[in-house]
Order: structure tokens, then C-alpha cells, then sequence
């Protein structure tokens, strides 16, 4: 039997030992991430936490509704065993209906009356070769830009603060990523800190010899899969291809284990291509959208 729980209600044990069975799962279900970065989450759980799906509740103008926050990628249901499509339209009936607008990405094409289901597109790479096989099944540019990064030095380094990572972005990427309001970079800073002190992240970056910080990622590494969360980059990155280089070496690192690196997908056209150009795989997950607000609150932002 589902039930609906809010966020005091949740056995947090039992909900990530639900995830722990799940084989690479996303960290973006864990209920850490979710308590730093959707504070006040409720969920739908089975009786027996054999299958969870994490709801971000938030409240506006006095009204009810569920919303992907920033800097969490999908989520919907998760369980080791079952039919997930299924399983998720099922859920997704339970969904709780003073919650009158829901715009949720799920990893699952779960078709529901009253929904619409919008594709959305994602790389993953499995590395289960040895990286001389990794490296050929890269695109021809990405080969060409990797070697002429390495003609410059650059050292990767891991002593980054997650202050200078988000200054970085602040400056010469959030203007094209739209509005990122300060309490969702305070969430992301906060998540990183947590990431880095629990051995279930790092941020490697790049420096230029000065000292000023050129390029940097932040990226969460949870059971068997690498997550590239967040990243930022100066002109002058760009110019000596530092992004290339970094995620070469990262790739290096892990080849033959097994290891998942997940890009964590990007709207954005030339961010697609570059994620693609290192051979990984394209994955769908989905956006589930329902507004039944009344006319005209259903128009605000």
C-alpha cells in the first residue's frame, strides 16, 4: 500500500537503505541531498520502503506545489525491483491533490490523464574499459581539443572552496543558466561542504599561476556513479580547453572499474555536444507537468 508521508514522518534509514539496493543509483534521491536542497520534503512510500518517490513540496502565494529544485537533476520512483513504469504511474495517482500544479522530471515515461510528459536528454558513460579503448570512442574534436590543452600547464587540484566555484559561475555563466535566486546557491554551497567533509564528493579545479581559479567542478561520487553536478569557467578556461582536460583526466582515473560518469544533461545545444563528445550514452528522463490552479494565479511565476 502507498502512503503519503510528510517530511517528519520519514524514516530516513530505511529510505536510503531502499536506495543503497538500487545498482548506480542517482544521488539526487538520498535523503540528505533532498534535506539540504528541498528542505521540507514530503514522499510517497510502500509500506515496506521496498519502493520510494520523493516529493519537493514548496508554498507560494499561500498555495501548494511540487517543483525540481535547482541543481537536482530528476527524480520520481525508485525501487530494485518491479516494473518502474508502472510502478511510477501508480504512484504518480497518489500524488497528493491539494497539490494543484506539479512540474517534476522523473526518470520514468509514466503517461497519466491530466499530465503532460516532456522528453529530456542526458550523457552517461560507463567505463568498463581499459582508457585506450575509452579514448578512441571519443569524437574526433574532443581527441583535437584534449591534446591542445595539454600543450599548456595546468594542474588539477582539489584544494577548491565551493565559495569560488560559485563566484566563478556567478560571473561568466549565470546569466545564461536564467534566474538562480541566493538561497539556491546557499543550498548548493551547503551541499558541497557536506559532500566534500562526508567522502561523497570533491571539486577539482584548475588554476591559473597566480592562483586565481580558472575552472571548477563540483561533483558527488555515490555508489558506483560519478555525478557532475555543477561547473564553472572563465574566457580564459575556455581558451586553453582546461574543461577537456580535466574530464579526461577524471575519465582516466576510473577507467576499467566500472565506474558511471553521469554529465547530469544540459538543455543547452553547445553543452549537449560536448557532453556527447566524449562517447558516452543518450538517456531520456522526463518532465511530468500539471497545473489545475485557477485562472489567473495559474499564470504567476
Amino acid at each position: 500500500m502507498i502512503s503519503y508521508l510528510r517530511n517528519n514522518e520519514i524514516d530516513r534509514g530505511r529510505w536510503d537503505a531502499c536506495l543503497g539496493e538500487i545498482p548506480a543509483v542517482r544521488p539526487y534521491a538520498m535523503s540528505w541531498y533532498l534535506d539540504i536542497m528541498a528542505p521540507g520534503w514530503e514522499a510517497l512510500v510502500d509500506d515496506d520502503y521496498l519502493a520510494v518517490f520523493p516529493l519537493p513540496r514548496w508554498k507560494k502565494y499561500g498555495l501548494n506545489y511540487i517543483a525540481t529544485p535547482i541543481f537536482l537533476q530528476q527524480l520520481g520512483l525508485f525501487s530494485a525491483d518491479g516494473d518502474p513504469k508502472r510502478m511510477a504511474e501508480e504512484f504518480i495517482s497518489f500524488m497528493p491533490e491539494f497539490c494543484r500544479l506539479v512540474d517534476l522530471c522523473i526518470g520514468q515515461e509514466a503517461h497519466i490523464p491530466g499530465y503532460t510528459l516532456t522528453p529530456r536528454f542526458n550523457y552517461e558513460l560507463k567505463l568498463d574499459y581499459p582508457y585506450e579503448e575509452v579514448w578512441v570512442s571519443y569524437m574526433t574534436d574532443c581527441r583535437r581539443n584534449i591534446n591542445i590543452a595539454r600543450r599548456y600547464p595546468q594542474e588539477i587540484t582539489e584544494d577548491v572552496k565551493p565559495e569560488e566555484v560559485i563566484m566563478l559561475f556567478r560571473k561568466y555563466t549565470a546569466r545564461r543558466a536564467g534566474v538562480i535566486r541566493n538561497t539556491s546557491y546557499a543550498r548548493l554551497g551547503n551541499l558541497m561542504r557536506h559532500c566534500v567533509s562526508s567522502g561523497l564528493g570533491r571539486i577539482l579545479g584548475v588554476r591559473s599561476p597566480k592562483g586565481k581559479l580558472l575552472w571548477g567542478m563540483f561533483m558527488t561520487e555515490v555508489h558506483g556513479r560519478t555525478t557532475m553536478l555543477f561547473t564553472a569557467g572563465s574566457r580564459k578556461s575556455r581558451e586553453l580547453r582546461t574543461s577537456y582536460l580535466v574530464i579526461d583526466h577524471l575519465i582516466r582515473s576510473y577507467a576499467g572499474t566500472g565506474q558511471i560518469i553521469d554529465f547530469a544533461g544540459s538543455s543547452v545545444p553547445s553543452i549537449a555536444i560536448f557532453m556527447r563528445s566524449f562517447g558516452g550514452e543518450k538517456t531520456t528522463y522526463w518532465r511530468l507537468y500539471r497545473n489545475t490552479l485557477p485562472w489567473p494565479v495559474k499564470f504567476l511565476k
